[in-house]
């Protein structure tokens, strides 16, 4: 059997995470590595938030640098991380979890694809030709209750509950979603903790992706949005820019595809279904 050929994509991509101006420790991780770009979210107090959040990622970090991964494989390290976590907690009275969210390139087919993951309520958010979409779902009562018609989307940043998540790594019945896009030359996606997304709005989102500042002015400019309206959580943002390699915009297929199963054999089904994602042209 023949070896794929790597991909080959260009990125410019920049990362960035603050405590935040009430919280004492950062308990948010993160790796931004091609073709890796993720965001953990920890929970668990001192005593555990921060390292659940670290061995989330440490799941992903072999992944750094190949070009030749395969959708399999991130559902493998997802696997990874919740036993990684799951060990964490069991050593705490506390308990700890994490979120996961982000995107890692991918080979289905011989081309470049983005798979998406997400478990929590951290988010991947997508810019192409000026429409932002939220390409992930939250796992979170707050969201629920959106879906309900209980709670405008408008609400949800100050809703009390709104920190109250309903899946999490290291936490039973909580499998990740998986969705699969193609690359595209020129798109923008935004991998952020709630930290950014609690405190500004999607609009504000836009507004600082469509500002043509670098990646790495970008998430500098969108957390000081974030400490300057309360900063009440840890904050942390990647950007990725796709200069090269993608697709042409125009031939983009939008529909995208949700990864919606996971079995333990490590195969990975997908199929196309109806889209929950928030645009914002």
């Amino acid at each position: 059997m023949t070896s794929p050929r790597p991909l080959h994509v260009e990125v410019i991509s920049a990362s960035l995470t603050d405590t935040g101006l009430r919280r004492r420790v950062n308990e948010d991780a993160h790796l931004a590595s091609f073709p890796v770009f993720i965001v953990a979210d920890g929970m668990g107090g001192h005593e555990a938030g921060d390292r659940a959040a670290a061995a989330v990622v440490d799941a992903f970090r072999g992944f750094v640098g190949r070009g030749d991964v395969a959708p399999e494989e991130v559902a493998e390290a997802v696997h990874a991380a919740h036993r990684a976590v799951g060990a964490i907690a069991r050593g705490t009275t506390r308990g700890a979890g994490s979120t996961l969210t982000g995107v890692v390139a991918v080979q289905q087919g011989g081309e470049p694809r983005w798979l998406v993951v997400n478990i929590g309520d951290s988010r991947v958010y997508r810019l192409l030709s000026e429409r932002l979409e939220q390409v992930t779902v939250d796992h979170s009562i707050a969201q629920e209750m959106v879906d309900a018609g209980r709670l405008t989307r408008d609400e949800m940043s100050t809703f009390e509950g709104r920190n109250v998540i309903t899946r999490a790594v290291g936490g039973e019945r909580s499998p990740a979603d998986f969705w699969l896009l193609p690359v595209v030359t020129g798109e923008r996606i935004l991998i952020c903790s709630d930290g950014l997304s609690g405190e500004i709005t999607d609009e504000a989102i836009r507004a600082g992706l469509l500002s043509g500042a670098s990646p790495a002015q970008t998430t500098g400019a969108l957390i000081a949005q974030a400490l300057a309206h309360g900063g009440r959580d840890n904050v942390t943002a990647i950007v990725v820019d796709v200069v090269g390699g993608g697709i042409h915009p125009r031939l983009e297929d939008t529909t995208g595809g949700l990864v919606t199963s996971e079995p333990a054999t490590g195969t990975i089904e997908v199929e196309t279904v109806p889209s929950r994602r928030k645009r914002h042209d």
